[in-house]
C-alpha cells in the first residue's frame, strides 16, 4: 500500500476522544510502519451522500489505499495485518489463530462493553440506566473472567503481538471510565502493556492533537 487516507472526526466531545474507532486503524498502520494521511469530516458531514458513499453507515474510519475504499474498523486492520508480518504472522495457523480472535474482540468482547459504555457516557439521564446497568456490568465482568483466564502467563493473545491485541486492547479502553478492568489484574497489565507500545501513543497522540486543533468555538 502507497496512498492511504484514513479518515476520522474532524472533533469529538471529550468522553469520545481516544475511543473513536480511528485511532484502530491509526495503531495498526503505525504498527505496520505504514505511512498515512490523517482526513477529517465535521459531524454533520457524516449523513452527506458523498461520505456515504465511502462509509455506507456515516460512521468512521473509513480508508482508501491506492484508490481503493474500505469501511469497518475490523476489516481495515485485518486488511493492513495481511500486508504486514508485524500484525499476522504468515504460516496459515498463525493467520487463522489471530483472525479467531480479531473476531472474539469485536463479537465476543465488545458487544457488552459497548452497551455498559454508552448506557454511562451517553444516556445515564434516562432513568432507565440505573435499573439495567448491574446486569450490563455483570456481562462484562463474564467476558473479563475469560478473558483473564487466557490471558494469564501470557504477554498478549498470542505468542506476540497482533492485529487481534490492537482490536482487544481498543476495546477495552471503552471502559476506561470505569474500574472494572482494574478488577481483573491481568487483563489490567495486558491492557497497559499495550497501551505503552510506541506506535500506539503515536497513534492517540495524533488523534488527539487534532481534536486540539479543532475545538468548536462553542464548545
Amino acid at each position: 500500500m502507497d496512498k492511504i487516507t484514513v479518515t476520522g472526526f474532524r472533533w469529538v466531545p471529550l468522553f469520545a476522544q481516544g475511543l473513536v474507532r480511528d485511532l484502530r486503524v491509526r495503531w495498526a498502520l503505525e504498527e505496520a510502519g505504514l505511512r498515512y494521511e490523517a482526513q477529517s469530516i465535521e459531524l454533520g458531514q457524516k449523513d452527506s451522500p458523498e461520505y456515504r458513499r465511502q462509509q455506507p453507515f456515516g460512521l468512521v474510519p473509513a480508508f482508501e489505499a491506492d484508490g481503493r475504499q474500505l469501511f469497518e474498523s475490523g476489516a481495515i486492520v485485518h486488511q493492513i495485518a495481511m500486508e504486514s508480518e508485524a500484525l499476522m504472522p504468515p504460516d496459515p495457523a498463525g493467520r487463522a489463530d489471530t483472525l479467531a480472535w480479531m473476531f472474539a474482540a469485536l463479537n465476543t468482547v465488545e458487544p457488552p462493553i459497548q452497551n455498559l459504555s454508552v448506557m454511562d457516557l451517553q444516556q445515564n439521564h434516562e432513568p432507565w440506566v440505573k435499573l439495567r446497568r448491574p446486569g450490563a456490568v455483570d456481562a462484562v465482568k463474564t467476558r473479563l473472567t475469560v478473558l483473564a483466564g487466557w490471558l494469564d502467563g501470557r504477554d498478549y493473545l498470542l505468542d506476540r503481538f497482533s492485529a487481534a491485541d490492537v482490536l482487544m486492547a481498543t476495546v477495552l479502553r471503552l471502559i476506561r471510565h470505569t474500574d472494572i478492568v482494574a478488577e481483573f489484574p491481568v487483563v489490567d497489565a495486558y491492557l497497559r502493556r499495550c497501551e505503552a507500545r510506541p506506535a500506539f501513543q503515536r497513534a492517540l497522540n495524533s488523534q488527539l492533537a487534532a481534536y486540539a486543533q479543532n475545538i468548536p468555538v462553542a464548545a
